[in-house]
């Protein structure tokens, strides 16, 4: 509710201005003139918004080529990708936010280094009870032929006289395939739930996956044409449910004779923004407010319609601001390249009116 009216606030003093100066030059501004600053106003509002919703001072600076590399090429990626829902158009249900968080080195642990693989910086919006369901992914290399594979995850911890220890946590038996390599996965719910009680205890883990030769087929680091196949966890969290307004308003396009208040179409393209950092939507329908708002329509908006008709001379009159705005649902690398799936409120205008 904080955030709407804040948007809205945005919105009502950028419309003031563009009220006023309409004012004070109404002969030398057009209908069009209004529409085009109320669309550069949007479109700078969108960038502004995006990066406070996200906690980021600056777009995180990540190039396509390094997309390339970090972007997992796994099956829940994918199934994103394919399946991508542009809209959120039911804002009063609970929601779901899913973070995809690849793998680093670990730290050595007492006199001697474990392993190589694998430690996770876990997300400060991942708590123990808002966990849905949490996946540890893990790349096999194609095996040479028909084999039995033991796919073993080992909890790293600090041991006695500082040396470090491994618990197996997890193991899975594959029967694999000559030839192919494959996604695996494995439930580390319990693991993560561990961790997060005890931030402390967080060393990683070891990830091997032995063949019948005892060659470990697991990929636990990029190496040359291996790019994307490196470990990561997929972490689907709960959200608290948001209710929004719902209103009513006139729809028009941008060759529209209205001059009333007005929600005209606008397309949002984040390659022209040069953000490589969305990873999808690419562009999303955003749309924006704009035309007159005379005094008669703050009928519905009593104490508004008093405080102006009290006051005549320190208003320039009712402003056309969106009065209901839903979601999008966005997959984005954040500045610690975790890959983040969620919903990012109030990008879309539905309804434009006057207050």
């Amino acid at each position: 509710m904080l955030l709407f009216l804040g948007l809205a606030f945005f919105f009502f003093s950028a419309c003031r201005s563009v009220e006023m100066n309409r004012t004070e030059s109404a002969e030398q501004c057009s209908a069009c003139d209004v529409r085009e600053h109320s669309k550069q106003m949007r479109l700078h509002g969108i960038r502004s918004q995006i990066l406070s919703i996200l906690r980021l001072q600056q777009a995180p600076n990540i190039s396509r080529d390094m997309i390339r590399q970090l972007l997992p090429k796994a099956p829940p990626l994918t199934q994103l990708l394919e399946q991508y829902n542009l809209r959120v158009e039911d804002e009063d249900h609970v929601t779901t936010e899913t973070i995809i968080t690849m793998a680093t080195k670990p730290h050595p642990i007492g006199r001697a280094e474990l392993a190589s693989c694998c430690l996770f910086s876990l997300s400060p919006k991942i708590q123990p009870k808002n966990i849905l369901h949490a996946q540890l992914w893990v790349h096999l290399r194609p095996a040479d032929a028909v084999t039995t594979v033991f796919l073993q995850i080992s909890r790293l911890k600090p041991g006695k006289e500082g040396n470090g220890t491994r618990v197996r946590v997890r193991s899975l038996k594959i029967e694999a395939e000559a030839g192919a390599g494959s996604w695996q996965s494995l439930d580390i719910k319990a693991l993560l739930r561990a961790w997060l009680r005890q931030p402390e205890t967080n060393y990683g883990i070891e990830i091997n996956a032995y063949d019948a030769d005892g060659e470990d087929l697991a990929v636990t680091s990029a190496e040359p044409g291996e790019e994307g196949l490196q470990p990561f966890i997929e972490v689907k969290i709960l959200d608290s449910p948001k209710r929004s307004r719902r209103d009513s308003g006139l729809n028009c396009d941008e060759e529209s004779a209205e001059t009333r208040c007005c929600r005209y179409p606008l397309t949002v393209d984040f390659e022209e923004f040069g953000w490589d950092w969305i990873i999808a939507p690419k562009r999303y329908r955003a749309n924006y407010c704009s035309g007159e708002c005379e005094f008669m329509h703050l009928q519905q908006y009593p104490h508004a319609h008093l405080v102006n008709k009290a006051n005549p001379r320190s208003t320039a009159g009712p402003c056309c601001t969106p009065t209901k705005m839903s979601a999008i649902n966005m997959l984005y690398f954040n500045r610690k390249e975790q890959i983040i799936y969620g919903k990012i409120p109030s990008m879309v205008v539905d309804h434009c009116g006057c207050s």
